[in-house]
């Protein structure tokens, strides 16, 4: 459901309603330091991995909402959003104007996401067009696909930014109808599954521990259950001896595998988390790679 772009900034504001705050380091008996570190305002929390200097400069709740403002003036304010914070700023923004494309028959539909990077770690924001899959539930991204990722510079004051932050959102918006071109190309090239498994996980070794035999085992069978169930769901035919499937399958099941099913840390356990940890994932990349090769 689309709600209007009050709605939107006070769910910003309510969801981020702290600060995030920069004190001096000391050393042993009081003694100065030149650096300093980033604390919430609310909780007193850590933010970050690490120190900053003095002249480092962290943004604030207006300098997120200025971004999900310019997102909403390039889709023409129809947006939702869904937000989280860990170590920085985090919004997915759903465009609701966009039509879903179905990439194959009437249930694997795609639509397009923008999640908005604002992280305490020195670098500059991030804004990517990505993709929500209704068939598993996905939200991933496809970093290879030129165009579909933005860099913004990490200030405070963005708000005086406003007509080049909506010109680079307008630039991200664009790229979605590249990005389903790539999707569709996907669709329509085919892999070997097992032989695509075993480049990303290969076969243990002989001299393999027993456990890492059984993680292998394990793994191998989730990712070919949730295979075969999103096969199913979306009324594609069974597989055959030789497991042919969509590169676009595979790589979703790769990304579906990581995001839901893979064994998760303690704290790294919400939705949110689990999609920032899936595209951070060294093999779900490895997954992308590989199939991307396919449609260069």
């Amino acid at each position: 459901m689309q709600i209007s772009s009050q709605d939107i900034a006070a769910k910003v504001k309510a969801d981020f309603d702290f600060n995030v705050d920069k004190f001096p380091l000391s050393g042993p008996d009081g003694l100065t330091t030149p650096w300093y570190a980033l604390f919430r305002s609310d909780t007193s929390e850590v933010v970050g991995n690490g120190s900053v200097t003095s002249r480092y400069v962290p943004h604030q709740t207006d300098d997120v909402l200025a971004l999900v403002d310019a997102a909403g003036e390039a889709f023409e304010g129809k947006i939702n959003c869904s937000t989280h914070f860990r170590d920085g700023h985090y919004v997915s923004i759903q465009p609701t104007d966009h039509e879903r494309l179905k990439v194959y028959g009437e249930q694997d539909n795609v639509w397009p996401r923008i999640l908005i990077n604002a992280g305490y770690d020195g670098r500059a924001f991030q804004a990517t067009m990505g993709y929500y899959r209704d068939l598993c539930r996905n939200l991933a991204e496809l970093k290879r696909v030129e165009g579909t990722t933005v860099s913004i510079r990490h200030t405070s004051g963005l708000r005086g930014h406003m007509d080049s932050l909506i010109a680079t959102f307008n630039t991200l918006k664009e790229s979605w109808a590249g990005l389903s071109d790539i999707i569709r190309q996907l669709q329509n090239e085919e892999v070997q599954m097992i032989d695509f498994l075993n480049e990303i996980y290969p076969q243990p070794e002989t001299d393999t521990s027993k456990r890492g035999v059984t993680v292998h085992k394990d793994r191998t069978e989730a990712i070919f259950k949730r295979l075969q169930s999103e096969r199913f769901r979306s009324n594609r035919p069974a597989m055959g001896s030789d497991y042919a499937v969509s590169a676009w399958e595979a790589f979703n099941a790769i990304q579906g595998y990581v995001q839901h099913d893979a064994q998760s840390k303690k704290g790294f356990k919400s939705d949110f988390d689990r999609i920032l940890r899936a595209s951070r994932d060294a093999n779900v990349r490895k997954a992308e790679s590989l199939v991307m090769t396919l449609v260069a």
